[in-house]
């Protein structure tokens, strides 16, 4: 059962209620992430993240770990572009206890400056790991050129210089600006009863601040470019992307089956010619990043360095298919069914359950039944593919990112589709 209620500051609290399981998620979504950031303030909401767990006027580090064990439960966080989630799943019965636990770092968070600092270098060696993961750092440098100049394009974790920057008033204003009443979503999913759950919510969240004018962004523009990070690697990293429907346009449907069919699966297009059939790669894998005005499909592979052009090649091939030729019965069932089925079996979590609730509430405000998602699959026909296929799979909107022992010259064949 679904229910919702916000707060006079703003907060909304939304439950489902889930009565054969004897657990309960709860997550904390902040409407902020690294694209209302800047240069000189990248990575500011992960840094915070990172320093919510650092200690409160009621709690140390290490109390706030060990409750959560304590009761056998898990909490963790994530900051990514536009959201930042503080969840925790514990047995029903400790629902109180999350609640104050997340309640307490949102509102008692000492900021130390002594944390702050060793929080730094933890940070620093958080991106020389990605940095040193060449199947990792080739997302960040894609999204940097295809977002060319544009917040969405910044690392999430920021640069060595920007953390290195950071200090504590500036990492307050920042929070308090943000980490407000309308900027918060709570979502809980579980063994729960909802207006218990708004109580404990009320009584400890209520005395944060609510509102505050929103800021005026600009939408972003998706450049069309090809470049290249040369390194001495084993293989070369490839991507290749295109603008796609944003999280709230209604081709997101179309986007989601043709995705399924390129390089979404196992059995897709992509992984059976480039992979199966001819051998060329470990990883291929096509796959769309959605935000709440606009988005990219991107594929990506590892291959060798003699190989470039030849995957290219093959990448180039079957968009043009996927423009020009009628797909099958087969394929649209197929990806039909991958996609409910991956939904059907995403509703068996009560995490993924509250993550779901929360998305729903921050991009649509309204809670989305799985019945609804499935009829608007099966809405979708081959023409509505091959229509948005047309549009986005064109030499003027793609860009190419390549790193390892590559240079511009070797991404040439992607110029004409």
């Amino acid at each position: 059962m679904y229910r919702k209620t916000v707060l006079d500051n703003g907060i909304k609290v939304i439950s489902e209620q889930i009565d054969h399981v004897r657990s309960v998620s709860i997550g904390v979504w902040v409407r902020c992430g690294s694209r209302y950031e800047n240069e000189d303030i990248n990575g500011t909401a992960h840094f915070i993240e990172h320093m919510l767990f650092k200690g409160t006027e009621r709690r140390s580090a290490f109390d706030i770990a060990s409750e959560i064990d304590s009761v056998g439960g898990i909490m963790n966080a994530f900051t990514g572009k536009e959201l930042t989630a503080f969840y925790v799943k514990v047995p029903d019965y400790r629902l109180p206890l999350s609640i104050d636990l997340l309640a307490d770092i949102f509102s008692r968070s000492l900021f130390d400056p002594q944390e702050i600092e060793k929080e730094k270098s933890v940070v620093q060696q958080e991106i020389h790991m990605v940095e040193d993961t060449p199947d990792e750092y080739i997302h960040d440098y894609f999204e940097k050129i295809f977002w060319d100049h544009h917040p969405l394009g910044l690392p999430v974790l920021g640069t060595k210089g920007s953390v290195q920057g950071f200090t504590r008033e500036a990492l307050l204003e920042f929070f308090k600006r943000n980490y407000r009443g309308e900027h918060l979503v709570l979502t809980a999913a579980g063994r729960l009863e909802h207006e218990g759950l708004v109580e404990l919510v009320r009584g400890a969240f209520g005395v944060m601040e609510g509102f505050q004018e929103g800021i005026q962004e600009p939408v972003p523009t998706p450049s069309s470019r090809r470049a290249c990070v040369e390194r001495d690697l084993g293989q070369a990293h490839l991507i290749i992307g295109t603008p796609a429907p944003s999280t709230v346009d209604p081709r997101r449907f179309a986007g989601i089956l043709m995705n399924a069919i390129l390089g979404g699966s196992m059995s897709s297009r992509l992984f059976q010619e480039i992979r199966e059939k001819r051998g060329l790669a470990y990883a291929i894998r096509s796959y769309i990043v959605s935000y709440r005005d606009v988005g990219m499909l991107n594929i990506y592979v590892g291959t060798s360095q003699d190989k470039v052009r030849d995957v290219i090649e093959l990448i180039r091939d079957e968009l043009r298919r996927m423009k020009k030729e009628h797909l099958t019965d087969r394929e649209m069932q197929l990806a039909r069914e991958l996609i409910k089925g991956n939904l059907l079996l995403g509703l068996e979590s009560t995490d993924n359950r509250m993550s779901r609730l929360a998305t729903n509430e921050i991009y649509f405000g309204r809670h989305i039944p799985f019945e609804e998602i499935v009829r608007h699959i099966d809405a979708v026909q081959k023409e509505d593919i091959r229509g948005l296929a047309a549009e986005m799979f064109d030499a003027s909107t793609l860009s190419m990112a390549a790193l390892g022992n590559v240079s511009e010259k070797d991404l040439e064949g992607a110029a004409h589709l």
